[in-house]
């Protein structure tokens, strides 16, 4: 299959861009020379690469051409970089999906000695994250699953572990006779946002299926933990931030025999890019120190 360059590099602008007429803006092209280049790609694959709409999508046989696209550009950027031509000549760019509580305890540390890199992140839960890989939105990815990605490679991190905490004084209010299936069935908790399922998984594994105590949804790292320690609700946090916590009382461990272990993977793409190399043995590196 021979492919186009510049109908890859125009499937990447209408689904970066949302839309045939944003793309055409952005590449210096009409929106009529966008949807030829779009037809003509279709036409070679035999499939429907794009659902035109606002935003546009990309479809599943598309989803594997724009990571084939964002590939080639990011190596042509890479090689452009080495020879120092043009606009790529500077500094690399690195496209990352991570978990919020990854990135609020152990990868920030992990790629801050990496200077001479800009980095793009995107925050999105562990179970959900491989689907930015698949098609090519970020080149590397913090997930839970073990499954390698079409045309990735995938390194076990290590286990992040998760403690059932909440604050003295939500203790006293809502817990008084201890944490149990009926406190534990009034007393409000805090969810990150609704693909969060681990204070619900936390609750099945302490009491059994079936409760549903109210819950607030609060949809930053450090926002989450302001909230648990403010009272707001128990909270099911990574051990790395609860620990400080608990050492000076400002959060109580609710049960000591229970508690959740994610673990998670380094998924990358398969090419041959330095910058993404380093951002590996870093995260690598980092991970192996700070998870279980």
């Amino acid at each position: 299959m021979d492919l186009n360059s510049e109908q890859l590099r125009a499937l990447c602008a209408v689904i970066d861009h949302g839309g045939f007429d944003a793309a055409a803006a952005a590449l210096h092209l009409t929106p009529s020379a966008v949807s030829q280049r779009i037809k003509g790609l279709e036409k070679q694959v035999g499939a429907v690469l794009v659902r035109r709409g606002k935003p546009a999508a990309v479809t599943e046989p598309g989803a594997v051409l724009l990571r084939l696209a964002r590939q080639s550009a990011a190596l042509e950027a890479d090689a452009a970089r080495r020879l120092g031509l043009g606009e790529h000549a500077g500094r690399p760019r690195v496209q990352l999906v991570i978990n919020a509580d990854s990135m609020a305890t152990w990868v920030l540390p992990a790629l801050a000695p990496l200077q001479d890199i800009s980095f793009e992140f995107t925050l999105e839960d562990q179970d959900y994250s491989a689907q930015s890989l698949r098609d090519g939105t970020a080149m590397g990815a913090v997930t839970s699953s073990s499954a390698a990605v079409q045309g990735c490679s995938v390194e076990a991190l290590g286990t992040m572990r998760y403690l059932p905490v909440a604050s003295p004084d939500f203790t006293r209010r809502w817990l008084p006779d201890g944490w149990n299936r009926t406190s534990a069935a009034a007393a409000p908790m805090l969810v990150f946002n609704r693909k969060d399922s681990l204070q619900q998984r936390l609750l099945s594994d302490c009491f059994g299926p079936g409760l549903a105590p109210p819950h607030h949804f609060v949809p930053a790292s450090w926002d989450f933990l302001q909230a648990a320690r403010l009272g707001f609700g128990w909270a099911v946090l990574p051990d790395l931030q609860a620990a400080p916590l608990l050492t000076d009382g400002s959060l109580i461990l609710l049960d000591a025999g229970h508690s959740l272990d994610v673990p998670l993977f380094w998924q990358q793409w398969r090419v041959d890019l330095p910058a993404l190399s380093r951002v590996a043995e870093a995260l690598t590196g980092a991970a192996a120190r700070a998870l279980a």
